[in-house]
């Protein structure tokens, strides 16, 4: 058994899911939106990509492992602590540069969830001992390459974790279409397109069908639309 898994972003028309768009006067209250359902669903945790990580909560910290060097460690999973509430990095060989087990922020969506850095056996002994110093859990999933469902069905069996919300980036969300991982699309359509530079909903995605089962639409002009995996 895995959690169930739905793709929350908020999206340009033209399908972008990442860029400068996210910053026009368009967006601002499609984004309130966003925040408001992301609270709404009352997930046990959300998952982004590492990119989004470090640009979102870390604002790409760099830690001293110094004093970890040359300290080895078992390839076992580490739970520091059991919350309830989540924060799931996928970070394939160990980067992003905590400096706490929480997430600190002013919105409800995201404070306080506890880290759970989800890596592979190539991450180094290093970088391992600073999670376990700082108190942020982890686990393996895979050799060089993160395999979603064995991750997912690990964050089940060790933390109970029953739904979650991905929030990440087009290659980490692309991945999970992939690996057929993501159970509903939610999405909040702004009406403004992107532009060359923003990047897609999914990257490098193969064709996945999806139903839709709802469709609300807001006075700023954008749509919220749920679909659910066919």
């Amino acid at each position: 058994m895995k959690p169930k898994v739905i793709c929350h972003m908020t999206i340009s028309i033209d399908g972008k899911g990442t860029g400068e768009f996210l910053n026009q006067k368009e967006s601002v209250q499609a984004i309130e939106t966003y925040y408001e359902i992301n609270r709404k669903y009352k997930c046990d945790g959300f998952i982004c990509g590492r990119v989004t990580m470090e640009g979102s909560f870390t604002y790409f910290n760099k830690v001293d492992l110094t004093s970890f060097k040359n300290k080895k460690v078992d390839r076992k999973d580490y739970v520091a602590f059991r919350s309830g509430f989540y924060a799931i990095s996928f970070d394939r060989y160990g980067k992003v540069g905590w400096t706490s087990a929480f997430i600190k922020d002013e919105d409800d969506g995201y404070n306080n969830a506890h880290i759970i850095e989800v890596l592979t056996e190539s991450s180094k002994d290093e970088y391992l001992l600073y999670l376990q110093s700082i108190g942020v859990s982890y686990i393996f999933a895979g050799e060089n390459d993160i395999d979603i469902k064995v991750a997912l069905v690990k964050l089940k069996n060790l933390f109970n974790i029953n739904k979650l919300l991905l929030e990440g980036g087009s290659i980490i969300n692309g991945a999970f279409i992939n690996a057929e991982c993501v159970d509903e699309l939610s999405l909040v359509l702004v009406p403004i397109t992107g532009q060359t530079s923003d990047f897609p909903l999914f990257y490098n995605c193969k064709i996945k069908e999806f139903e839709l089962i709802n469709i609300h639409n807001y006075n700023d002009n954008s749509i919220h639309l749920l679909y659910k995996k066919k």
